[in-house]
Parts: structure tokens; sequence; C-alpha cells
């Protein structure tokens, strides 16, 4: 959706544009093309958070007393577009998109003091401590417990699918601190410092070969009651609203990206000696998935125009999340017929940054099978489509 913009917001575009030529090293540009799911590399998504930092880019979100831009909806939206087409790499987001909000909407003053300017700085990168084995979509199952001990908390129990765990000084995790009542009630929501005695972390390699999840387990584990945010046994409040940031996010880019992609590899002459884009079976999918991340576009802007007047996301995040899930999830499809026999040749080597060494096959093609198998779990993490649907219909449909 490309709006008509007002000779400002012009100006602000060429000023992004000139700020991300002069700022983009070619390494940089390298590892976001070489992204293959969610996660970018930890080096250069942490150099690049701080380069916008210095900048004071790195939070357009959040509220300007807390270090954000003070950009308008529009301006925020041209970055995030500019900084796909000039192939920026894409930041970490359970600090910025998710803790931070978190904290700046239920955290104390003191926590908000200590924990924003770290998380802006990416002095503290966080993990997420929701999931637990028998407890994933059914989150309000989980077991872990912290058992209160003076002026702490003594936690035992395991979290698991903890993405980037093994480079995170920092958690936010939920607990179980009372068994009464509803299986909601009783839980409670901590800041957990990952360097404590008795943390174990174990890593989960993903169906791509790939290191991003992990297994955490907590033995006796020692957290001060003053990292507890909101009341004890009132977590479940701090999730709900957490889960709407980490719920909603900008997908129509990352398709637009992929799409990119695909259409420069479906321009090439396969084997056959027709180029793709000849074909009509792959023009009529394509186009609709052009037309599929145009609409998922604007149900975003709608989105981003409730969060520009203060108002979180909503229930409204679960029907975006399970569309960019699975838009995103047919275009990964997409992406490995069209690069064909080349979809067989199992080569990770090409995917390091900084490496020379000529690829096999078409220099796009060698993100496309490991971006479709990282992308399956897009439909389960953050909670399932099935999850989801259901919030969708008691939420907003009202069933």
């Amino acid at each position: 959706m490309d709006a008509k913009l007002s000779p400002e917001d012009e100006t602000f575009r060429l000023t992004v544009r000139r700020f991300l030529e002069e700022t983009l090293t070619e390494p940089l540009r390298d590892a976001a093309r070489k992204r293959t799911s969610l996660w970018q590399d930890i080096g250069s998504s942490m150099t690049w958070q701080q380069t916008l930092h210095k900048q004071g880019w790195a939070a357009p979100d959040w509220p300007v007393e807390y270090g954000g831009t003070g950009w308008s909806l529009i301006q925020r939206y041209i970055f995030a577009q500019e900084c796909v087409r000039a192939e920026a790499p894409a930041l970490i987001p359970m600090s910025l998109k998710m803790c931070g909000p978190m904290l700046i909407g239920y955290g104390t003053d003191e926590q908000k003091a200590h924990y924003l300017p770290r998380i802006l700085s990416g002095e503290d990168i966080w993990c997420q401590g929701y999931s637990e084995p028998g407890a994933g979509s059914d989150l309000a199952s989980l077991r872990t417990a912290a058992e209160s001990d003076g002026d702490d908390y003594i936690v035992n129990g395991t979290k698991i699918w903890t993405s980037y765990a093994q480079h995170a000084n920092m958690m936010f995790a939920l607990v179980r601190t009372s068994t009464e009542g509803k299986k909601q009630q009783g839980i409670s929501f901590l800041l957990i410092d990952m360097t404590t005695p008795g943390i174990t972390v174990r890593p989960i390699i993903n169906i791509a070969g790939v290191h991003e999840l992990n297994q955490v387990f907590f033995e006796d584990v020692r957290v001060s009651k003053a990292n507890r945010v909101g009341e004890e046994n009132d977590g479940w409040s701090v999730a709900k609203y957490l889960l709407e940031f980490e719920r909603f996010s900008m997908g129509s880019v990352e398709l637009r990206r992929n799409l990119g992609r695909i259409e420069a590899l479906a321009k090439l002459t396969p084997a056959a000696g027709t180029p793709f884009t000849q074909d009509p079976d792959f023009r009529r999918e394509f186009a609709r998935l052009e037309i599929e991340a145009l609409t998922l576009e604007a149900s975003e802007q709608r989105v981003l125009a409730n969060l520009s007047a203060g108002k979180p996301p909503g229930p409204v995040s679960s029907s975006l999340n399970i569309q960019n899930a699975e838009v995103l999830q047919r275009v990964d499809m997409l992406g490995v017929e069209t690069v064909g026999y080349y979809a067989s040749t199992y080569q990770p080597e090409a995917l390091e940054i900084g490496r020379n060494r000529p690829p096999i096959g078409p220099e796009e093609a060698i993100t496309m099978v490991p971006m479709y198998l990282s992308n399956r779990m897009k439909s389960i993490a953050g909670g399932s489509s099935e999850i989801q649907r259901n919030i969708v219909a008691k939420a907003i449909l009202g069933l």
C-alpha cells in the first residue's frame, strides 16, 4: 500500500534513505540477505541496534519520554519500508518489541529507569520464558514454581522453545506462585537474570539445522521480588498485554522482501528453457500472494493507527498473526518451487556471513529452503493458529 505522502514525509524518507546509505556496511547487508527466519544472527543484529541507538532510532514505537522517536504513523511505516529496501539487519524483537513496551505499560518507575535504557543500548538482551513441556498453547497450565522466601522467590522448573536464550542475559518469565483458583490465577511475571546460579541452558536444533531454540532449567534460582512486574498472582494480565505486541508485527514488510527475491529468481531461465514469469500458473499464484500481502499491509495500518493513539493493538493482533503466518508459508512454498532442483542442494556454508565462495545455483536461491523450513514454526510460535482463532472467535466475534 503506497500512501500519498506529504512533502514533509517525502523529506523524511530521503533523510532515512541517506542515513541507511551512509551507515549500512556491506557485511551488515550480507547478513540481512542471508537471514532465513525471524531471527537475525546476534552479531549483526546488535551492531545494527547500537548504530540505530546512537541515532536515537532504535525504538520508533516507544513514547518519546522513554527513548522513542516521536515519529508519526506514516513515518514509522516509511522507516520500516526503507530498512527492508536497503537490506538492513533485523532487530531481535524480545527486547525492543516485547519487553520494552510491557515495562512501559506495567513496570514500576524503578524498573523502567533501570531496564529501558539498557534495552535501547543493547546492554541487556532478553529472552521469553513462557512455554513449558505440556504448557505451550495451553500456557496457563505452566508448572514452573516460584516459592516465596522473604524478599525473594525460589524458582524451580523448566521453560522450552526459548529463542536465543544462549545469547540472552535476561529473561521475562511466567511462574506459578499459587495453585488456588483458576489456572490463569496464581501466575506471576518475573524478570530473571540469566547469570543467576541454578540456571542451565540446553540447545535445541531446529529442522533447518540451526541453533535458535533452547530448553532452560531452573534449580533453586533466587529472584528478588523487586523483579516482579505487576501484582503477585496477576502475571496473566501482564502476559496478555505483552502478547498483544508479540502477535502484532509488520509482517507485510517481510512478505514484500521474500516476494521480491522470488520475482528475481523467476526471471531466470530454468532447465526447461522458459522463465517462470512466462508460466501462467506461477503468475497466478504470485499475483494472489501479492494481493494478500497488500491486504495484510492495509490491516496493519489500522492497528498502527491505534498504537499511535496510545492504544494497545488488542485481539485483532491474533487475526493478523494468523494471516501473516499462513501467507508467509505459502510464499516460502512458492520460493522452493521456483528454486527447482537447487532446492535439493545442502550448502549451509553458503549462508555464512562474509564467506566469498560462490554458492551452487543463483545467489537468491540459497535462503529459500532454510527459510521454508524455519518458517514452519510461524503458525505455532507466539500461540498456534488454532489458539489465535479461538481468541478471535471469543474477543472479536463474541462467540
